[in-house]
């Protein structure tokens, strides 16, 4: 096996949780390699004291690899995507964060998870991406152009709303005067999405949703549509240009630019355990609000 290490070391107290899974693959004699600004990390931290140069590094990634392993939270794992894209490489991400919709390996189970892993004791939950377009073409969409939780549009440099004028297949559906509108994918429904009012859409419907952002519409309600749906957007206001974002990537749209956002034509590939489904998650972090600091 050919494993991806990739971690952001966004949380306090995750050194030892690193240095061990860095140390059971070791063991396993795991083919391992270490996104090159993570070792560095690794290497300027106090919590590990073991040198880890034996492994490679990598800054992309080809399909030889089997594993992708993200260290961290669901943040780290949107990080992630950037370097999987359509490789068809499976991710398993290790919690040592807070919420874990996405990173679902709790952090004081690695041993036992590497041991289900090589026993190929999981199973892939695949999910659907998010891709964009603009005319006249945005240079800096050209790559890295898909979004695995959700595309929004917001205001930039304004406290005034502005106006998003949006076609579903061609079709006008209204104008939102909102500061922003979301396009979220199921698996982005539990994020930025939910905490702007949109329902939770479990991994595998083949469904979006669009999600007004402080709409002054009061009957703007979310809309969930059928995910080969292309969402068509113009927007409008009183400042220049206006933000889009791709999970946690932001860039800079002029006024009146075209953009069209459309299912990508490849999938994410998650690899889920059976003591840790989506619906334990949402039963546990969100409709009993169980346990939320782990």
């Amino acid at each position: 096996m050919k494993a991806a290490i990739y971690g952001q070391f966004y949380h306090t107290n995750s050194g030892a949780y690193i240095e061990e899974l860095l140390n059971v693959l070791d063991s396993e004699n795991i083919e391992v390699a270490i996104e090159e600004n993570f070792l560095r990390l690794i290497d300027e931290s106090k919590e590990i004291e073991k040198d880890f140069h034996h492994f490679a590094t990598f800054t992309e990634l080809d399909d030889t690899f089997d594993i992708f392993i993200s260290v961290g939270g669901d943040g780290t794992i949107l990080h992630s995507v950037n370097f999987v894209q359509d490789l068809n490489i499976p991710i398993m991400g290790i919690n040592t964060g807070r919420l874990g919709f996405l990173a679902t390996v709790h952090k004081e189970e690695i041993r036992a998870t590497i041991s289900r892993l090589l026993k190929n004791e999981y199973k892939i939950s695949e999910r659907s991406l998010l891709c964009i377009m603009t005319q006249p073409e945005a240079e800096e969409l050209c790559h890295n152009n898909f979004a695995l939780n959700e595309i929004a549009v917001s205001r930039k440099n304004s406290t005034s709303m502005i106006t998003i004028d949006t076609w579903l297949d061609g079709e006008p559906l209204t104008s939102y005067w909102a500061d922003g509108l979301i396009v979220s994918t199921p698996t982005g429904s539990t994020g930025y999405s939910l905490s702007c009012g949109g329902p939770v859409i479990t991994p595998a419907t083949k469904a979006l949703v669009i999600t007004p952002i402080a709409p002054h519409n009061l009957n703007a309600r979310p809309l969930v549509i059928k995910d080969n749906t292309t969402i068509t957007l113009k927007v409008s206001g009183r400042a220049d240009d206006y933000l889009v974002s791709m999970d946690s990537r932001l860039e800079t749209l002029k006024n009146n630019t075209t953009v069209t956002i459309k299912k990508a034509p490849f999938k994410i590939k998650m690899v889920e355990f059976t003591s840790d489904t989506f619906l334990k998650t949402l039963r546990k972090k969100l409709l009993w609000g169980e346990d939320k600091r782990n």
